[in-house]
């Protein structure tokens, strides 16, 4: 888009049909200065980019078609109508029973013209018809075919012909039919937008010396909130004080409270479950994870899947090809065959119901919908309908090591002392020594301790960090120093045996931190980025699927040979700078084939920008993974990668059933047409029958569980 574009973003509450697209886009491309439209159906949304100065031709053009548009600002969008008011469900019930009536009084006499029927026929059309005619007026007016335009000729026709009770009931039917489908699609503009609506709209707000309740839009970052038991995270903060067990179910997905303290993070949305904590705000209302995820939700929706791009190509021909059919089954047999008009000019007007591709056109946007709806309730968020559908064709998976498959700190996981003292005396004086450093080896040391729940720390004198080896301290009394090999060696006290250990430990790719004092070598922790609990489950659920795997990192060989057979993979590439990284993933590709690659760092933007789908690890919280990646994983679960391939492949197994009975149940109806089997009734059946067949059986998706 060039730099001059601007965006107007309209509510079109009556976009009911995909058809209906076709109508808006005819009518608004042929404005000078339109680039690009961008439909969004189940939010009823239409964005327009174009170089214009206001976007008023637009709103003429809109309104000349009564879509009545609502300009949409770049905030919070307005609530949608009731799908169904007291009105319309009082208007259906007297159509439905003056249709019922005037079938009764028709099936009774035997005569479909009576001033009984007719009257009570009229009375019906008025009443659940009227919205169809006039949308099918406004169809004829700018020669689209849709179904509106099909229902109101073939209903003008059936009228013509003197099937009064029939016209009645067609219309009657269609109008129950559309106003379920319309109830289905809210179900699912519901799903998608309460993903993306669970932040509250005050938040307790520290000011002036005392609690106020502020609307989140006015709180700003910096400013200090506080959120009880009970209540949601209005914004994403992080913790001053307190603590509290957290349901962050709405944001990752993850099943069970997660307990968070000075320090940690929370995310709008988020529901406190027991504690109180003051916090503060990290991120304005517009920018925090929730809000970043509504944004993707969003864009995810107005992406056309393979699959749909596809359908309405064929749509765009199917059309006018069985509009074309009808009319030469209502000339040529009479012409040429000796058929009956009224008899073939009937069936015509069956085919002309049967010829709207409704069902099929509907079928994708929900089933997709649906799908990444169902994604972001489990943590997943899928940045395209696209990626969804190609998940399914995932072979191999790339995986970054730290952070991906291990924690991406180091904690401590051997101790050898060389008698001098009890391993818990030298871990406490380790400890004591690094609570001042920042090192991760250190915060490792500490964290360790404080785990084990023993005594306090000891008091440590005249500490001093000596750069690029470690530290030293005075407890009581005597020179403790805590460091890496490099030190201990310039203090001459590296024998053969403390040096064997060493290259022991990190024979097995692990970090090595050594105590000692003046005289002598008290201790030897070896220390490594252990692997996720959850990471050899992955795997295993991964080689289920038959999706190879294979880990790339920067690290040296030995530390990845550990977590390769900690995580039960076969295959590593080791010592890989980013770009080697990239490369490594097209050789994956030429081996194994459609190749995805996940990883957690600015360091693997390469791999993840050259793999066939980007997985991004502990995207909840990070501004970047979020907007670059193609799926990004909330929390750090990586077996939520297996649940997303199975989820594509299911979400293509719908979209094949949902082609197969749009296109099926289309079929068998013009049969019937042929062989005149087929009613108007039956015909409506046939269009929105199949229509909310293929909506019902899209909608499955969105109750898709976390472990099928």
């Amino acid at each position: 888009m060039p730099d001059d574009c601007r965006t107007a973003r309209f509510r079109i509450d009556k976009m009911d049909c995909p058809i209906e697209e076709e109508l808006i886009r005819g009518k608004l491309e042929s404005i000078p200065g339109v680039l690009a439209l961008d439909f969004n159906l189940l939010e009823r949304e239409l964005a327009v980019h174009h170089l214009l100065p206001d976007p008023t031709a637009f709103i003429a053009a809109l309104e000349k078609l009564e879509m009545d548009p609502v300009i949409l600002s770049d905030t919070k969008s307005p609530p949608h109508p009731r799908a169904t008011t007291p009105q319309k469900k009082l208007l259906l019930a007297a159509g439905g029973i003056a249709a019922t009536g005037a079938e009764i009084i028709s099936y009774s006499t035997g005569r479909d013209d009576s001033w009984g029927v007719i009257l009570l026929a009229i009375i019906s059309i008025l009443a659940a018809g009227l919205p169809t005619m006039k949308k099918g007026w406004i169809a004829l007016k700018n020669m689209a075919l849709n179904i509106y335009f099909l229902m109101s000729l073939a209903v003008a026709g059936a009228v013509a012909t003197g099937k009064w009770p029939e016209a009645a009931m067609v219309l009657f039917l269609f109008a129950i039919a559309e106003a379920i489908e319309v109830l289905s699609l809210d179900r699912v503009r519901r799903g998608i937008s309460g993903l993306s609506a669970m932040a509250p709209e005050t938040a307790e707000t520290w000011m002036e010396g005392i609690w106020k309740s502020l609307p989140v839009a006015d709180v700003k970052e910096g400013m200090k909130i506080r959120i009880k038991t009970g209540s949601r995270v209005p914004l994403d903060a992080r913790i001053l004080s307190g603590w509290v067990a957290v349901n962050q179910s709405p944001v990752t997905g993850e099943s069970l409270p997660v307990d968070k303290a000075q320090g940690d993070e929370l995310y709008a949305g988020s529901i406190i479950t027991d504690g109180v904590v003051e916090a503060t705000v990290t991120a304005v209302a517009q920018e925090s994870t929730l809000a970043r995820i509504a944004a993707a939700l969003q864009n995810a929706q107005s992406q056309r899947a393979p699959t749909q791009r596809l359908v309405e190509r064929f749509a765009h021909y199917y059309t006018p090809v069985v509009v074309a059919f009808a009319v030469a089954v209502a000339v040529v047999p009479p012409l040429f065959l000796g058929g009956f008009w009224d008899k073939w000019f009937y069936e015509a007007l069956v085919i002309l119901v049967i010829a709207c591709p409704c069902a099929l056109v509907i079928s994708t946007p929900v089933t997709v919908a649906s799908g990444i709806a169902a994604a972001a309730r489990h943590g997943i968020l899928i940045k395209g309908g696209g990626y969804l559908e190609n998940g399914r064709l995932i072979k191999a998976l790339a995986l970054d090591k730290t952070g991906t498959l291990t924690t991406g700190k180091p904690e401590l996981t051997d101790i050898s002392t060389f008698a001098v003292i009890p391993e818990d005396e030298a871990l406490l004086i380790a400890a004591s020594l690094d609570e001042q450093s920042a090192h991760p080896v250190a915060r490792a040391l500490v964290s360790e301790w404080r785990r084990r729940g023993a005594s306090s720390l000891f008091s440590v004198e005249e500490f001093s960090v000596m750069n690029g080896n470690g530290a030293q301290g005075k407890i009581g009394g005597k020179i403790w120093k805590i460091g890496n090999k490099r030190f201990l060696a310039s203090s001459g006290l590296l024998s053969e045996t403390v040096a064997k250990e060493i290259s022991r430990l990190e024979s097995e790719g692990k970090t090595v931190a050594t105590l000692f004092s003046e005289k002598e070598v008290a201790a030897v922790f070896g220390l490594a980025d252990c692997v996720r609990s959850e990471s050899r489950e992955a795997v295993r659920m991964l080689d289920a699927l038959k999706v190879k795997t294979v880990i790339l990192t920067g690290d040296n060989p030995a530390a990845a040979s550990r977590v390769a057979v900690a995580s039960g993979i076969s295959e590593f590439r080791d010592s890989l700078m980013p770009e080697e990284k990239e490369a490594a993933i097209r050789e994956i590709r030429n081996i194994y084939g459609f190749t995805g690659m996940v990883g957690d760092g600015i360091n693997d933007t390469p791999a993840l920008a050259g793999a066939d789908i980007g997985f991004a690890m502990g995207a909840a919280g990070s501004d970047s993974a979020v907007e670059t990646a193609d799926v990004a994983v909330m929390d750090d679960d990586l077996r939520k990668i297996a649940v997303f391939i199975r989820l594509s492949r299911r979400c293509v197994t719908v979209l094949k059933q949902n082609i197969s009975l749009a296109i099926g149940i289309k079929v068998l109806f013009l049969i019937l047409a042929m062989t005149g089997d087929a009613t108007l009734w039956m015909a409506v059946f046939a269009d929105t029958g199949a229509s909310l067949l293929v909506v019902s059986n899209g909608l499955r998706l969105f109750n898709h569980p976390a472990g099928s």
